[in-house]
């Protein structure tokens, strides 16, 4: 019997996953808060940039394997990808997830899986199997719940979502074995299984890792830059020992996962998080270091024109989410350094507040200072020659051997 599963939200996870799954055969009911986005999925369209995406969508929805709703409906398999942001802080929000399990209560019948894919902190699944206890079912041997979080790369989903080793964790072993069989339908990497805070701590031990990683090569910078010395040459040169592999860094770090997870882990066990904490606040203060490289820059002229380069959060995609190039576009604009133009070639004006888009060749052509703040594929492959009389403030390092 095909079996229907029940996608609650459409973003950058729950698109993909829903598209995946009706391609490979599932009844698949996409549901989102917002009917722009419900419509435009309808047509056999997309509203986010993702490769190959458009293609699965269309094909899904022509099939009618894939439909989108503002409302769920009764299902085998209910999948919950809905965003985990933090409040004022950095305490955890997870109110999507609880507003999301109390719209399928309704529908939420015996023998049911529900997936949480979002990423949240330590114990959540136990409160979204805590929720469903209303429906009167036993909780893991009538209903089961399981944490899968998902672990690809924007501008790689389709591809690592189905080949990436993946992690389940249940609230009990029945939940977490149920759970395994329906990944085992789709996902080609091993898949391993835990309990569920083993499977939520492993998803934010994995992005803290990164960002402490990345938040070395961030102080790096700073400290090159108080020496006087190229930080890209002093980190080529340190990657030449075979057991040294320092990340490069950039303007911040940003994206809903690295700049997000780790404060998960900081709310909660804040006494034993000294170096998570550190690295969070190291990356949180860059943006406002390449600031202040941009303000001195500035003051040479009597009028400068900065051209930034990139608002989206890394390369190639249109993704904002804690960009920490936006949040320095947003304090040149408020702090009236001078004229900002900025490009940004993901994402239309309409879906940037304040702000008003200029081409590459408007920008390169009236800017004084340039600063490169996101490494896309149109910024990498411009003509060097072109920056030769600009003051230039490469803050991701493609342009590192100028």
């Amino acid at each position: 019997m095909e079996k229907k599963v029940c996608v609650l939200g459409l973003g950058y996870i729950g698109l993909p996953t829903a598209s995946i799954l009706a391609n490979k055969g599932y009844d698949v009911l996409g549901v989102d808060v917002s009917k722009k986005i419900v419509d435009t999925i309808n047509r056999g369209e997309i509203h986010i940039v993702e490769p190959d995406l458009d293609v699965l969508v269309k094909s899904a929805v022509n099939s009618g394997q894939l439909t989108a709703s503002l409302n769920p409906a009764s299902a085998d398999i209910f999948y919950i990808c809905v965003p985990t942001p933090f409040k004022e802080d950095h305490k955890p929000d997870i109110s999507y997830v609880i507003s999301a399990t109390e719209s399928i209560l309704p529908y939420v019948k015996k023998g049911n899986l529900v997936i949480l894919e979002s990423t949240s902190p330590p114990k959540t699944t136990l409160k979204v199997a805590e929720i469903l206890k209303k429906t009167g079912f036993a909780i893991g041997e009538e209903v089961f719940v399981a944490h899968a979080p998902e672990r690809v790369l924007p501008g790689k989903i389709l591809h690592e979502a189905i080949y990436n080793d993946r992690i389940i964790g249940g609230i009990n072993d029945k939940s977490a074995q149920i759970c395994q069989q329906f990944y085992k339908t789709f996902v080609q990497g091993n898949i391993y299984v835990t309990d569920s805070v083993t499977a939520e701590m492993a998803k934010l031990c994995e992005n803290s890792f990164r960002d402490v990683n990345i938040a070395f090569a961030n102080e790096l910078s700073m400290i090159a830059d108080k020496l006087e010395i190229d930080v890209w040459e002093l980190i080529d040169l340190a990657n030449k020992h075979p057991r040294v592999n320092i990340l490069k860094p950039g303007p911040g770090v940003g994206g809903h996962c690295l700049a997000v997870d780790p404060w998960f882990i900081v709310d909660a066990v804040p006494k034993e998080t000294k170096l998570i904490r550190t690295a969070r606040e190291i990356n949180d203060f860059k943006p406002d270091f390449i600031l202040g490289k941009i303000k001195q820059a500035a003051a040479k002229f009597k009028k400068p024109v900065i051209g930034c380069l990139g608002l989206a959060y890394k390369p190639d995609i249109d993704d904002l989410r804690e960009s920490p190039a936006k949040v320095i576009v947003q304090k040149l604009l408020k702090e009236k350094v001078g004229e900002i133009l900025v490009c940004e070639p993901n994402v239309k004006e309409d879906e940037v507040e304040s702000m008003k888009l200029s081409s590459l060749v408007e920008l390169m052509e009236k800017a004084d200072i340039v600063v490169g703040l996101v490494g896309h594929k149109e910024f990498r492959e411009m003509e060097r020659s072109v920056l030769a009389e600009k003051i230039v403030i490469d803050a991701c390092g493609m342009w590192e051997m100028i």
